[in-house]
């Protein structure tokens, strides 16, 4: 293992680890099974590497029956670890041709463990990847694991989002299988392979099982977890304990019947590129603050308790230098930059439909131009979310038309909500959590850092709001993995030590007291 790839603890004040988690008491964990994890270490890598041979790209309608490849593959190494398995068809993927349509491909469902006196894990995760080809600036094939012994890095396009993750536990059902001890609580698990396209289909058989009651797949789940996101950075392990949602939007302004030359009608028409270069400079100000008053101001500033969670997140503004390459921060103030990424909504502008944007000059009107934003917004409180989906878009709507209509111009517009993404909180004084912290200071020998996603993870609400428990996200691997990036990989440490992670988190599970 090379001194770069294990985590380093951060200590602030007095040099005592600092957490914003409970503490809660350590359980006793056998000796034998962290030492199966590293003794097996390389197996479980040999594993990953077949994993990712598997070109999984939910959003590549070519490589579908790669996508159901590697649902069999996973079923069938649960099943070798004697863990009970259903695939679960999800029916053809929305917007395909009737005639012949594309098929969803199906949930893994698994079951190990029926004891009435245990409590029951639900595990996430998906088996689908992003795309990835060596034209794209990979440095090595992104189908074959790049072990570097060198760096420590494992390197190839699923590494660490989420076949890793997935395979980390099946590492501690295999450790636990060998040795001839019993899992510490029941598991059920549920693997998607469209999570980079939508999660179709997911949301819908969630909610159906979970209507069935103590008929249904998740009755008597104590808790979710979910391992699908990173460190803030490279160096502390955290939990996270909420994500912004999304919005997103379009906004089309059309005037002539067709482009027109500049020469000719420049200063004597309406220009609908004039006109949505006005509406775009009226979204967002250069430091970062939303424009649209009643999105901005929706969301009330931290108290004391929840300020003294940024303030103790092991983060600096070098690391977000490192991090773009460039110092182009917003703030100087860590504070400032973890909240605006965390708990604050932002907005970000896309792209232009359009417009003339190849090399060279054409003197052009277009006739008819579409600006793409979204928002991202923040739910804030557990009990009280200040922003929801609906509210954002029907203040931007509402501001967008008012400023088209100040313009003063003959041209139209045409505005629409595209997509969006809940935003989710939950609470991290929860046993769950509490859990999770004990076994990042028992492997990781410090308290992890206690953080928000700035991106969506939709099925944290849908799981919270249809189970009624609580959902953990637990990461595995680091804030420079490089996700849907070139080059992606996990670390050789983070693979290993996050397998001992999953499994010492499952025996705090079972030792926690439910208040």
């Amino acid at each position: 293992m090379s001194t770069d790839s294990q985590a380093t603890p951060s200590r602030v004040g007095n040099g005592v680890v600092k957490s914003s988690v409970p503490a809660a008491a350590a359980a006793d964990v056998p000796d034998e099974f962290l030492k199966f994890i590293d003794d097996n270490a390389q197996s479980f890598i040999d594993r990953l590497a077949a994993a990712v041979a598997i070109k999984s790209v939910s959003a590549d309608p070519a490589l579908r029956g790669e996508v159901v490849h590697m649902s069999n593959w996973l079923e069938q190494q649960l099943q070798g670890l004697g863990v009970s398995t259903t695939l679960i068809d999800l029916g053809p993927d929305p917007g395909q041709d009737a005639a012949d349509p594309l098929q969803l491909p199906p949930l893994v469902l698994g079951r190990i463990g029926e004891d009435a006196n245990k409590k029951t894990v639900l595990i996430y995760g998906h088996y689908d990847v992003q795309p990835a080809e060596m034209s794209d600036g990979w440095n090595t094939d992104p189908w074959v694991l790049d072990d570097n012994k060198e760096t420590g890095r494992l390197t190839a396009r699923g590494a660490t989002d989420d076949k890793g993750p997935i395979l980390g536990w099946l590492n501690v059902i295999e450790a636990h299988k060998t040795l001839g001890l019993d899992l510490p609580v029941n598991l059920r698990f549920l693997f998607e392979g469209m999570e980079e396209s939508g999660s179709q289909g997911l949301d819908a058989f969630i909610e159906s099982e979970a209507k069935k009651g103590e008929d249904g797949y998740f009755n008597g789940v104590s808790c979710v977890c979910i391992s699908d996101n990173y460190w803030l950075n490279a160096r502390t392990p955290c939990l996270t304990y909420g994500v912004r949602g999304l919005v997103y939007f379009s906004m089309n302004v059309t005037g002539p019947a067709q482009d027109l030359h500049s020469g000719v009608f420049g200063r004597v028409v309406h220009e609908p590129m004039t006109d949505l270069s006005i509406l775009m400079s009226k979204l967002v100000a250069p430091n970062g603050t939303i424009l649209i008053d009643k999105v901005e101001n929706m969301v009330p500033p931290p108290d004391e308790e929840e300020r003294q969670i940024y303030e103790a997140m092991d983060y600096t503004v070098q690391d977000l230098d490192e991090t773009t390459g460039a110092s182009i921060g917003l703030s100087d103030d860590k504070v400032d930059l973890l909240m605006g990424r965390m708990r604050y909504p932002s907005l970000s502008i896309h792209g232009i439909e359009g417009s003339f944007d190849t090399e060279g000059t054409k003197t052009v009107i277009p006739a008819s131009v579409t600006a793409k934003f979204s928002i991202r917004y923040s739910a804030a409180f557990l009990l009280n979310p200040c922003q929801t989906q609906d509210k954002v878009a029907q203040a931007v709507e509402a501001y967008v038309k008012q400023q088209f209509a100040a313009i003063g111009t003959k041209n139209t517009l045409t505005f629409k909500t595209l997509d969006g993404a809940d935003a989710w909180v939950t609470d991290y004084k929860h046993w769950n959590y509490e859990a999770a912290a004990q076994a990042t200071e028992t492997i990781y020998g410090r308290s992890p850092d206690l953080t928000r996603e700035g991106g969506s993870i939709p099925v944290t609400l849908t799981f919270e709001n249809n189970l009624g428990v609580n959902v953990l996200l637990l990461p595995m691997g680091r804030g420079d993995d490089g996700a849907h990036s070139t080059n992606e990989k996990i670390d050789r440490s983070n693979f290993i030590e996050g397998s001992k992670l999953l499994g010492v988190y499952l025996y705090n599970v079972a030792a926690a007291t439910i208040a």
